[in-house]
């Protein structure tokens, strides 16, 4: 009866694939990057108008939709009992583009099974997708014992504003659901904090600017020095060589740096632009002392990726180690600012953890700053569906994959009752390598990379274990 029922799903996702394509191309289109400093909504026109549009394919598909002032949207029944709802949770705000794009982020392309833009992973395909899915029950006629319902939001990337003004007003599900991580069910997130390191001291006046990094939460892919030209920092740039990008002014020596872009919470094989650049620039002996203790207290804490240089190296059974990224460099009023995005392990000591950055600071010339702290989530392991999806998911695949805990920050830590589930982290086949080698070059094509991308032969087959994992949840209390 399974594999029937399978047979049906599958049948109807491949009857829809194409109308299900180009609605995700119609949210890809729009450059919905958080920025509450527009005036039009809270977050922007990119936003407002993505809120819009998705709205807009929710009605188109006979859903009821409400608009909750441009913070969440709602699709679904137009009365909704939340005591015994089953919601399911996406965002439409993307993270800043970043360099080395191949392909227009927000003019999406389709090649060879894979679909190309911004957002196409996080988080715009999901949330077409789990509309899908709601319809798909819908027309096939599957009884259902609990009310399903999407949510989006527009804040999710930036600091998830979004769900806190959505929780402070109208309820929430009774159990919730993330399609924003890797299968199977992922029942805890790390802590994240994100801060400043902000020189005491201020540069002198041969370094007219610093800069790297577009967003807290990626690896920062550029990073650019902007210094006096001078006859000897001429001459270290010859005699020493460098692998960054030098641009002669009449005035100015441009430097600039390039790294590998990937998301701060799963850092490894990255390479980090503002490490580069401040290593570089502390062995120019002509630069002053004072700039060049400056430049190497950077390189150091920008350099690795789990705290050591912090002190805040530390892991647990559950949820691994904490990780530690230096993503953002500025100069402001003539002092060095680096942000830190930190992945804490749950059961790490924040109070020791905030006080070794605090030490660490003082020893180098810094202040720490802390901007925010978005405590751990941790869904009960023993609750019935974490066992439920996980296997769902690896009968159907064929896997023996184990639920987890994470780095990566998804809405589940703002709402109560709730957990991430999929669509990531499938098995690629041979094909699937074959095409994206062709496709990206290294370090593109993955979320918060240039030239993300959707493998939609993947994402289709996701779709439908969805589709299955929601029917089995009828076995559920919520």
């Amino acid at each position: 009866m399974e594999m029937e029922l399978y047979n049906k799903i599958d049948f109807w996702f491949e009857n829809n694939k194409d109308r299900l394509i180009q609605d995700i191309i119609r949210l890809l289109r729009i450059e919905s990057i958080s920025d509450p400093a527009e005036l039009v909504g809270p977050f922007g026109k990119g936003c407002h108008d993505a809120m819009d549009e998705m709205l807009k394919i929710g009605e188109e598909h006979g859903f009821y939709t409400e608009n909750h002032e441009y913070n969440v949207g709602t699709i679904g029944n137009k009365k909704k009992d939340f005591k015994n709802t089953i919601g399911f949770w996406n965002h439409l705000d993307v993270v800043p583009v970043g360099n080395n794009w191949y392909y227009s982020p927000f003019e999406p392309v389709l090649k060879e099974d894979f679909l190309i833009g911004r957002g196409a992973q996080d988080n715009k395909g999901p949330a077409i997708g789990m509309l899908y899915v709601m319809k798909c029950i819908r027309e096939l006629e599957i009884p259902m014992k609990h009310e399903l319902c999407l949510f989006v939001g527009c804040d999710e990337e930036r600091g998830m504003k979004d769900i806190e003004y959505y929780k402070s007003h109208y309820p929430t599900p009774k159990l919730s659901m993330i399609a924003d991580s890797g299968f199977p069910v992922c029942y805890g997130e790390k802590g994240i904090v994100e801060g400043c390191m902000i020189s005491n001291a201020k540069v002198s006046g041969k370094i007219y600017d610093l800069y790297g990094g577009s967003a807290s939460n990626m690896i920062p892919d550029f990073a650019v020095a902007v210094l006096e030209r001078t006859a000897d920092l001429e001459r270290e740039l010859k005699t020493m060589g460098t692998n960054l990008e030098v641009s002669l002014e009449a005035s100015r020596i441009i430097l600039k740096a390039q790294g590998t872009s990937k998301h701060s919470a799963f850092p490894e094989g990255s390479n980090n632009a503002i490490h580069e650049l401040c290593h570089t620039l502390s062995q120019f002996s002509c630069l002053d002392p004072e700039d060049l203790h400056l430049l190497r207290s950077v390189s150091n804490m920008s350099k690795e990726y789990y705290g050591e240089n912090f002190d805040i190296a530390y892991r647990d059974e559950v949820s691994g180690p904490t990780t530690c990224a230096a993503t953002i460099l500025s100069l402001e009023k003539g002092r060095i600012v680096l942000t830190l995005n930190i992945r804490y392990a749950i059961t790490a000591d924040t109070d020791k953890l905030f006080s070794c950055l605090m030490i660490h600071a003082q020893k180098a010339g810094f202040s720490w700053k802390k901007d925010r702290n978005s405590k751990p989530n941790y869904f009960p392991r023993q609750h019935p569906a974490v066992d439920l999806l996980t296997n769902t998911y690896n009968e159907l695949t064929g896997e023996k994959k184990e639920a987890f805990v994470m780095g990566g920050g998804t809405y589940a830590r703002k709402l109560p009752n709730a957990f991430a589930y999929g669509i990531g982290g499938m098995e690629e086949d041979t094909i699937d390598k074959i095409i994206k080698n062709k496709l990206f070059q290294p370090g593109h094509g993955g979320a918060h990379e240039p030239d993300e991308g959707l493998n939609l032969r993947l994402f289709l087959k996701a779709m439908k274990i969805y589709t299955m994992s929601i029917i089995a949840m009828n076995e559920c209390e919520l």
